[in-house]
């Protein structure tokens, strides 16, 4: 059964704390979850105040559902990304079969 995976790497100009970065990547994640019924999770560390990494993984019988859903909802997360005064400096996905 295939497996989908989407990692976005996220710049976050104006935050100045953890509390900023959290902010946003915390909204991102639940924002997706309820959005697309998928698994979200940050990737990395809070290493800098200014990045952040956000894993996707979605599962299902269909790869040609699956690419539909991930393309989907990587156009969704990057408008969060904008309204949330961020961006998307990367962003790349992955089949993973089982």
């Amino acid at each position: 059964m295939p497996v989908a995976q989407l990692t976005l790497e996220i710049r976050i100009e104006h935050a100045h704390s953890l509390k900023d970065r959290r902010q946003v990547v915390r909204s991102l994640k639940d924002q997706l979850r309820q959005g697309f019924n998928v698994s979200v999770a940050e990737l990395d560390e809070a290493v800098t105040w200014q990045s952040a990494t956000v894993g996707v993984a979605a599962i299902s019988g269909s790869r040609d559902y699956l690419r539909g859903q991930v393309e989907e909802v990587e156009r969704a997360a990057a408008r969060m990304i904008r309204e949330l005064g961020a961006e998307i400096s990367d962003s790349w996905w992955d089949f993973l079969e089982g």
